[in-house]
């Protein structure tokens, strides 16, 4: 099959199982058709699916990422010791673990084409990810506690695992508890790192986002604790999408 094949193949799947879609149809356009496919897995509820389906979807994920070109470690410049900061797309990077801003849920973003960083690498994982999330949380019975961790293979990733960790969510001025939330986030994720020998960990910019915990505020406690915690052995990589961010972390840096 072709990428264009691969991607109408899993749009005619998904349509298929999800009526509520069936008629929308395929759209003709490239674009439009990947669109189409984020969505509909956005959608997707953690349910079993035929081996057959992971196959192509496999393939076409680690495809799509491949035209994006794959960054690992060596291709970066450390701004000090250990640390790196890094303006890119985190679900192209070869570290090996990323780190996910989740929510409470675990089993990612559900609104189809949502920017969050959750929606995208449950997007380019593939839809293993939200199936072995949703096993975690039945296993564990109750929601995910602001600022701890938990591991997960990555799956069509270029990483080897997700850390995923819920960060905490600021309701207007930010308080102690928040600070020392999202500082827990950040060591948890280490710790977990070390625990599991893992050398280099890309972290997101956590609770920045729609959690609105203000951006330098996040970048001083992010860039502190990592000093503090992280073990000579283990890289760790700032990954930042906006150039706002990046020169918030730049200055801390180095």
């Amino acid at each position: 099959m072709t990428q264009r094949e691969r991607r109408q193949w899993l749009i005619q799947r998904l349509l298929a199982e999800q009526p509520a879609y069936g008629t929308a149809g395929v759209p003709v356009d490239a674009v439009d058709q990947k669109r189409l496919l984020r969505a509909l897995m956005n959608v997707r509820a953690p349910a079993p699916i035929g081996d057959d389906f992971l196959a192509v979807q496999d393939e076409y994920l680690r495809s799509e990422t491949a035209r994006k070109g794959i960054t690992t470690l060596s291709d970066l410049t450390p701004a000090e010791p250990g640390l790196y900061l890094w303006q890119g797309d985190i679900t192209a990077l070869a570290a090996d673990a990323i780190v996910n801003a989740a929510n409470s849920g675990m089993t990612g973003c559900y609104v189809p084409g949502h920017h969050c960083i959750d929606n995208c690498i449950h997007t380019y994982a593939g839809i293993q990810l939200r199936l072995e999330c949703a096993r975690l949380m039945a296993e564990q019975r109750y929601p995910e506690p602001t600022g701890r961790a938990k591991i997960t293979p990555a799956y069509d990733l270029p990483c080897r695992y997700i850390l995923h960790t819920v960060g905490p969510i600021v309701e207007g001025d930010v308080t102690e508890e928040d600070e020392r939330l999202l500082a827990s986030c950040y060591r948890s994720c280490l710790e977990l790192a070390a625990e599991k020998q893992l050398r280099s960990v890309a972290f997101c910019c956590i609770s920045t986002g729609v959690f609105r915990f203000p951006k330098k505020l996040a970048a001083q406690i992010a860039v502190s604790t990592v000093r503090a915690c992280r073990r000579p052995e283990m890289s760790v990589v700032f990954t930042v999408h906006s150039q706002e961010n990046f020169d918030i972390y730049r200055a801390l840096l180095g």
